[in-house]
C-alpha cells in the first residue's frame, strides 16, 4: 500500500499512521486500517515479519492456547490446522494475512526516537536512516521486544554455555548435558521438556509460586473453559473451578516444588500480567525426576550454582529462560502515559488510546485476543479523524512507497 510523501531527502510525511512494530500487532492494525480505507506505514527494526516467532522462539514452540483464540482480525486460521498450530503454521499464516491485506513493511528500520512536537501537531519518528512524520503513533512493538536478563551474581563466572531462551532452538546441542533452567514459566517447562527429549538432565529453578494448569481438560481446552464458565460466574468461582480441574488431573503441585500462589490464576493473569503455565508434559517428568526442580539461586560458581538452601550442583549449561520485557522507555520519548517499565498506565480495556495521537496494541496481556482487540479499537478511532479530515482516499495523499528507500541521505 502505497502511503508516503517525501518532505525532504531524509524526511517522509506520511499521511496515514505510522506503526513501529511488524509483529502481529502491527500487522493486525495495518489490516484493520486499510479494511477502513487509511493508509499506514509499518517501520520495522529487522528485515522479516512478525521476528519474535521467526528469529527468538525455540523449534517445537506451539500456540499455547486454540487457534480461534489466536485469530487476527478479519483473516481465520485455515481450517486444517491443528488445534495448537506449530510455529512454523503460525509464520505462515502471518505470511498470509500480510499478504492478503497487501501490507509492506519498511524493513531495517530501528526506531531511535519518536517525539510529539507541540507546534506542528506531528509526530516525528526517527530511524536511522530519516525521519518520518505523521499526525497518528500505533506503538505495537509489545511486551516481548527485549529479552530479560537477570543479574545473577557470578554469572560471568560460568565457563560453560550460557543462554537466553531467545536464542534457544532444540535441546539436541544440550544432549546429555546437566542444564540450569532459569526460570519455570510456560518457556522454562517446555524448554526443560524438549532437553529430556535429548537425553539432558534439567534442573529447573522455581523462586516464587506458580500456577500450574492442564492445557486440555477431557479434550477441551482449559482456557475455552474458562472463557465459556466466565460469562456466566464470577472470576473467582471459575478460577476455583479451573483449580479443582488442576488437582484432579495433576496432583498436589507443592510437593513437587510448585507452590501455587494464594490468588487465583485468571485473577491473578488479570492483576499481575503472570501467565498460568499449561502443561503438556513437563509435569509427568518432573514426577518421574527427568526434569528436577531447584529453589532459588544464590550465586552462579565457575562450574555451577550454588542455592539458597546450601546445596551446590555442577553444571555443564545455563538456559535462562526469564522472559522479555517491552522496549519502549528507550525510543518514545517525553511520553506519560507509559510506565518506566514500559506498558500502558491505563490497564486493559481502555489502554489502546492515548493522547495527541497515540495509539498501543500488543499491551494487554491477554495474547493475541487481546490485540484483537485493541486493532479493532484503533482502526474505528482513527478512521473517523481521517474521514473528518481527508475525506475519502484521494491519489493525492499517495505516493510511491519507494521512495522511502531512494531517497534517504546516508551519514
Amino acid at each position: 500500500m502505497d502511503t508516503c510523501r517525501e518532505l525532504e531527502p531524509s524526511h517522509i510525511f506520511v499521511p496515514g499512521p505510522i506503526i513501529v512494530g511488524a509483529g502481529p500487532s502491527g500487522l493486525a492494525v495495518a489490516a484493520c486500517l486499510s479494511n477502513r480505507g487509511v493508509p499506514s506505514v509499518i517501520l520495522e527494526r529487522t528485515d522479516c515479519l512478525a521476528s519474535l516467532w521467526q528469529k527468538r522462539t525455540y523449534d517445537r514452540l506451539k500456540l499455547h492456547l486454540p487457534k480461534h483464540f489466536c485469530e487476527l482480525p478479519l483473516m481465520p486460521f485455515p481450517k486444517n490446522f491443528p488445534k495448537y498450530p506449530s510455529k512454523q503454521q503460525f509464520i505462515s499464516y502471518v505470511e498470509s494475512y500480510a499478504a492478503r491485506f497487501n501490507i509492506k513493511p519498511v524493513f531495517n528500520q530501528t526506531v531511535e526516537k519518536a517525539k510529539f512536537d507541540a507546534v506542528s501537531g506531528l509526530w516525528n519518528v526517527k530511524t536511522q536512516d530519516g525521519v518520518y512524520t505523521s499526525t497518528w503513533l500505533v506503538v505495537a512493538t509489545g511486551e516481548n521486544a527485549e529479552p530479560v536478563v537477570p543479574d545473577i551474581p557470578g554469572l560471568k563466572k560460568f565457563t560453560g554455555s550460557v543462554v537466553h531462551t531467545s536464542a534457544y532452538k532444540s535441546g539436541s546441542v544440550f544432549a546429555n548435558r546437566k542444564v540450569l533452567v532459569v526460570g519455570c514459566g510456560n518457556s522454562g517447562m517446555e524448554v526443560s521438556l524438549d532437553l529430556c527429549r535429548y537425553n539432558a538432565l534439567p534442573h529447573m529453578v522455581v523462586r516464587n509460586s506458580v500456577h500450574v494448569l492442564p492445557r486440555d481438560f477431557f479434550g477441551l481446552s482449559t482456557f475455552g473453559i474458562a472463557m465459556t464458565l466466565l460469562k456466566w460466574f464470577p472470576l473467582k468461582l471459575v478460577d476455583t473451578i479451573l483449580l479443582l480441574l488442576a488437582n484432579s488431573t495433576l496432583g498436589n503441585t507443592d510437593h513437587l516444588g510448585l507452590r501455587r500462589p494464594k490468588t487465583g490464576p485468571i485473577e491473578l493473569k488479570n492483576v499481575t500480567g503472570k501467565t498460568p503455565v499449561l502443561d503438556v508434559g513437563a509435569i509427568s517428568l518432573i514426577r518421574s525426576g527427568h526434569i528436577r526442580v531447584t529453589q532459588a539461586v544464590k550465586e552462579i560458581t565457575k562450574n555451577g550454582a550454588k542455592f539458597v538452601n546450601g546445596q551446590e550442583i555442577e553444571f555443564d549449561s545455563i538456559i535462562l529462560a526469564t522472559g522479555y520485557k517491552s522496549n519502549v522507555p528507550y525510543w518514545l520519548k517525553d511520553n506519560s502515559f507509559f510506565t518506566k517499565e514500559g506498558m500502558p498506565k491505563t490497564p486493559f480495556p481502555n489502554g489502546w488510546k492515548g493522547e495527541e495521537g497515540l495509539y498501543t496494541v500488543g499491551f494487554t496481556r491477554r495474547g493475541l485476543s487481546g490485540t484483537a482487540f485493541d486493532a479493532v479499537k484503533i482502526a474505528d478511532d482513527i478512521k473517523d479523524q481521517w474521514m473528518k479530515s481527508n475525506g475519502p482516499l484521494s491519489s493525492r495523499n499517495i505516493c510511491s512507497s519507494h521512495i522511502i528507500h531512494l531517497h534517504f541521505n546516508k551519514s
